[in-house]
């Protein structure tokens, strides 16, 4: 009975993280709708295990063979099935909080093309600035080698965001300035700091994009899934800003394809922090 039970939980929390991850979220208080999802899947499992008593062994086998076999060759492994666990279960104690970015009411992005240029990604200043950042930052956080490129991001917010001082456009213009034109100083309104964040994001592999509202340019990076933003809520919350994002959560936008942007804005402390809540009129993205 006890070897019956205890592959029954080996087998439920991998299950569990798939059917997590691939079914609609009812959105109950206290996520009653996972923790009923998990406890039917427990009970079929020990139904199932406890009527092919003869096969539970081999099962047992089986299951250890095909997670040693990804521990050994960096596929799905045990290691695996705890990272998305832990990540899972974080993420359903501390919610990111979601926007949807409805893009059929966006409008033409402003100055487009002087943005584009702007974003100077092959500048070689841009990229030795980018790399200074991530020797700086987060070198040695351990545990998220899938997302490496995504950390290394961070480590460039947190470099342009912990040094930036904002400085006004000249009166009744809106000047744009070069990636390059911002780095030596760190400074200038909001369309510099999304276009420098932009292209030292973008110069590491990064995909960046830019939001315009009415009175504000803000830039985001895609992290990719609803399971991807598990890990990356997790990694900010425990390892990389603790302190700046505690007991807040963290803020994103998903688009029409089910990507998911995660806030750089200088006014945000932590990747993630609030949107300035205003409503979004453009959305330029730099693949």
């Amino acid at each position: 009975m006890i070897i019956i039970f205890a592959l029954n939980l080996l087998l439920t929390i991998p299950l569990f993280i798939i059917a997590h991850h691939n079914l609609l979220e009812l959105n109950w208080p206290i996520h009653i709708d996972r923790i009923v999802l998990f406890l039917c899947i427990l009970v079929a499992l020990q139904l199932i295990l406890r009527a092919m008593r003869r096969l539970t062994l081999l099962s047992l086998i089986l299951y250890i063979i095909i997670l040693g076999y990804g521990s050994l060759f960096s596929t799905y492994s045990f290691e695996s099935v705890f990272e998305d666990y832990r990540s899972m279960v974080y993420s359903m104690n501390d919610a990111p909080y979601p926007q949807d970015l409805i893009t059929s009411k966006l409008l033409p992005f402003p100055n487009k093309s002087k943005i584009i240029d702007a974003v100077e990604f092959q500048n070689p200043a841009i990229r030795s600035f980018a790399l200074m950042a991530i020797n700086k930052h987060f070198k040695h956080v351990k545990g998220y080698t899938t997302y490496f490129t995504t950390i290394q991001c961070f480590a460039v917010f947190k470099e342009i965001n912990t040094n930036w001082n904002y400085v006004s456009d000249p009166k009744g213009h809106d000047y744009i300035a070069k990636a390059s034109e911002t780095l030596p100083y760190l400074s200038g309104d909001c369309d510099d700091h999304s276009i420098l964040m932009a292209a030292c994001v973008k110069s590491i592999g990064g995909t960046p994009r830019l939001i315009h509202t009415k009175g504000h340019m803000y830039p985001e990076l895609l992290i990719g899934t609803k399971k991807d933003l598990e890990r990356i809520n997790y990694a900010i919350k425990k390892d990389l800003f603790p302190e700046e994002s505690h007991g807040n959560p963290i803020h994103y936008h998903i688009d029409e394809r089910g990507n998911i942007w995660l806030n750089l804005d200088y006014t945000a402390k932590y990747p993630g922090g609030p949107f300035m809540h205003e409503e979004i009129l453009g959305a330029l993205t730099l693949n």
